[in-house]
């Protein structure tokens, strides 16, 4: 525990209940991984549900693993095992260019590797540079998460996100129906895998239609609070210029936009809720709140999303833990009480 931490007892108060929403945002899921790690040690808290998309997808498979086979402890260790293979796995790419990173401190910069890269993907389909389909992030995610123990005696309810190809509506995978393949197809960017095929369908990443989904926990947790971990900016206040800074804020808005549209549906039952236009009627109000980093995430380009380096990953992860530090000295008490961020000045 560092000094700026607070501890169990610092706040006050009992035993609370949070569902948890991870968005997805490839390496910046490091910051989602300090967010866990530190409301983990805070044994106050109890977990219920968790939605997730894409890498948050795999930071909730892997926590929960952790928690069904060995408690907090565990779990812990297996999101630090998890982003460490993450690190291993992908240090020799020829995408990443981690010395010349660390030369000029400059984590996850534009290189002519990744120019020639992100032209290639725009050009020729994974259907064609990669016929062999190898995505080596699921051999690494069977070898950290026990699927049988998920599906045995998990401890949360889960439930990931995937976009359905033909169809365009969200697919939700719910608790058995969570495994390796139902990960990876949240995790699918289409220009880069070929969708994945589960029960005769083909899916695409969970962000195109939800990042992550919130209307699972609603419908089907007793728990009103969910705490939205942030991994995408929402606002800038620049206007992009450049291509390569229009293209990440083109990335952005889309994979915020599904977010924003169920907060907008969500103010609106709340303030209806509020005004007694809704009584009698069996309408749950949501408590909402959210932990972020937004200023430092701004800072960080969209190919740092593809920067496994492990300093960097740290870092993101020191972040995330201070963010879920500040975030508990604050808003404690408020859990189970009222939402702790201002829907209407954030999300409408």
């Amino acid at each position: 525990m560092t000094a700026v931490e607070t501890t169990a007892d610092e706040t006050g108060g009992g035993r609370k209940t949070l569902n948890l929403a991870l968005q997805g945002g490839g390496a910046h899921g490091a910051f989602a991984w300090g967010v866990l790690d530190r409301l983990l040690d805070d044994e106050r808290i109890d977990f219920e549900g968790i939605t997730a998309t894409s890498a948050g997808a795999m930071n909730a498979v892997v926590v929960a693993s952790g928690l069904a086979v060995g408690g907090r402890p565990a779990a812990k260790e297996t999101l630090r095992r998890f982003w460490s293979l993450i690190s291993q796995s992908t240090y020799l790419s020829p995408l990443q260019t981690h010395w010349l990173d660390r030369l000029l401190g400059q984590p996850g910069r534009l290189t002519p590797l990744h120019v020639a890269f992100d032209l290639v993907t725009r050009l020729v389909s994974p259907y064609q540079f990669n016929p062999l389909n190898i995505n080596p992030l699921k051999a690494l995610l069977e070898d950290c998460v026990d699927f049988e123990a998920l599906h045995r005696a998990c401890p949360v309810r889960l439930f990931i996100s995937a976009t359905n190809v033909r169809s365009g509506k969200i697919k939700i995978f719910e608790d058995g129906e969570v495994t390796a393949e139902s990960v990876m197809a949240s995790a699918c960017l289409p220009h880069l895998f070929q969708a994945v095929e589960i029960a005769g369908e083909a899916y695409w990443d969970g962000g195109y239609m939800g990042n992550p989904a919130i209307y699972p926990l609603i419908y089907n947790c007793q728990s009103r609070d969910v705490a939205i971990i942030h991994i995408n900016p929402l606002t800038r206040q620049e206007i992009p210029k450049d291509a390569t800074e229009i293209f990440n804020r083109l990335n952005e808005i889309s994979f915020n936009s599904s977010l924003m549209r169920e907060m907008r549906t969500i103010a609106f039952v709340t303030d209806l809720i509020d005004r007694g236009q809704l009584s009698g009627r069996p309408m749950k109000r949501m408590l909402i709140h959210a932990i972020e980093a937004e200023a430092f995430m701004r800072e960080l380009g969209v190919h740092s999303k593809t920067t496994p380096d492990w300093d960097f990953l740290t870092m993101l992860h020191d972040v995330g833990r201070r963010a879920a530090d500040a975030w508990l000295a604050a808003n404690f008490a408020q859990i189970g009480e009222s939402s702790t961020v201002d829907l209407k000045q954030v999300y409408l």
